[in-house]
């Protein structure tokens, strides 16, 4: 059995703090390395220095493994893998910088990929260049209600899958896992085009990126399935987050005061077992850690891809299928019509209508 060192990059404020903001993604990285029986982990860095001190504490690590920059990191403690939970906008400069440093042998970095297309291809280009393994955080891929209802496609519960839709969160952040889960029902099909629209009228940032308020997006891959997304006003028009519809019924995920996860045919409704799990890793597992066992089988992928045991559900080039329909929606949004994928453009499309004033959100500081 291969061992693995790990280094977590952007370990954000200590989640025990009462100033902590967000998920502490460092620490979910953290927790499920440790989980696996065949990593260990040997070094993080954080540009804030007390925020490094207090996460080598909390894993037991001594002071000479907490760093600031994560360059002296790379080279001082050289990880086999490395995580970045660090936000978007500087996903592409770490994750670029620690393929080419020659160094780790995987990089497993946090969703939202980048906070731009251009920046998401370039990741992927620079860690095959260098035979790096690149995986994203898509952890929900591995929930039983998600897993249950591929296994009940596969078996051909409702025959070939027609659509996917979905009512749940929103397109770039939430979306990086419900997008990325469409994927994964369409067999991995590649996305061939979008068209969306969207709203954006009260200003909404996540990890320093905004985040619209209502978003229409339709898509189709080339296997003919198709994939159809309704967040904000007007979510409502399914009783459940998900349902997949094929040619003989449907399977729903988070029914709305029913299972989670259900299979329809006809007037016939068949409550499938997921072990007490939901979208967000709550069950008998691991229930002082958010989400802590997604996770757990999360780093077990990356670390069978690194083996060589199968490609990681979570490679790069599956995050970017679901980040060409993310930003090529932006871009039709922009365009005014729909959009063939992968997308002629290398910016946030969304952004630019809101640097440039014809996005407006009131509390908009630009």
């Amino acid at each position: 059995m291969t061992e693995y060192t790990a280094a977590v990059v952007g370990t954000g404020p200590d989640p025990a703090a009462p100033t902590t903001e967000g998920f502490a993604m460092g620490y979910r990285h953290a927790e499920a390395i440790v989980a696996n029986d065949q990593c260990e982990l040997v070094a993080c860095a954080d540009v804030v220095p007390e925020n490094a001190a207090a996460f080598a504490r909390e894993f037991d690590l001594p002071e000479s493994a907490a760093f600031e920059d994560y360059e002296t990191m790379l080279a001082e403690a050289e990880p086999d893998l490395v995580t970045v939970a660090v936000p978007p906008s500087i996903h592409e400069d770490i994750v670029v910088g620690c393929a080419e440093s020659g160094i780790p042998l995987g990089v497993h970095c946090e969703k939202p990929i980048a906070d731009t297309i251009g920046a998401a291809r370039r990741m992927v280009d620079a860690c095959q260049d260098a035979d790096v393994q690149l995986t994203f955080n898509r952890q929900r891929r591995f929930g039983k209600p998600f897993t249950e209802a591929k296994r009940l496609l596969d078996d051909g519960a409702i025959g070939d899958l027609q659509r996917v839709e979905i009512c749940w969160g929103d397109f770039m952040d939430t979306g990086a896992h419900t997008i990325d889960l469409a994927g994964k029902f369409a067999d991995e099909a590649t996305p061939e085009w979008v068209i969306a629209n969207l709203d954006y009228r009260e200003e909404d940032k996540r990890f320093g990126v905004h985040q619209e308020n209502q978003m229409w997006a339709q898509w189709r891959y080339d296997s003919g399935v198709y994939g159809v997304m309704s967040t904000g006003a007007g979510d409502d028009f399914l009783d459940s987050a998900m349902a997949l519809r094929g040619e003989t019924g449907s399977v729903h995920v988070d029914v709305d005061g029913g299972p989670m996860l259900e299979l329809r045919q006809g007037e016939e409704r068949e409550a499938i077992d997921v072990d007490g799990e939901n979208m967000h890793a709550t069950g008998d597992e691991g229930e002082d850690r958010y989400g802590s066992y997604f996770h757990d089988r999360a780093i077990d992928d990356v670390v069978a891809g690194l083996d060589g045991d199968h490609p990681s559900e979570l490679r790069g080039e599956l995050g970017l299928q679901t980040a060409e329909v993310i930003f090529g929606g932006y871009e039709s949004v922009r365009k005014r019509c729909r959009v063939e994928l992968p997308a002629d453009v290398e910016d946030n499309a969304f952004l630019d209508l809101v640097e440039s004033g014809k996005l407006s959100p009131a509390g908009s500081d630009e």
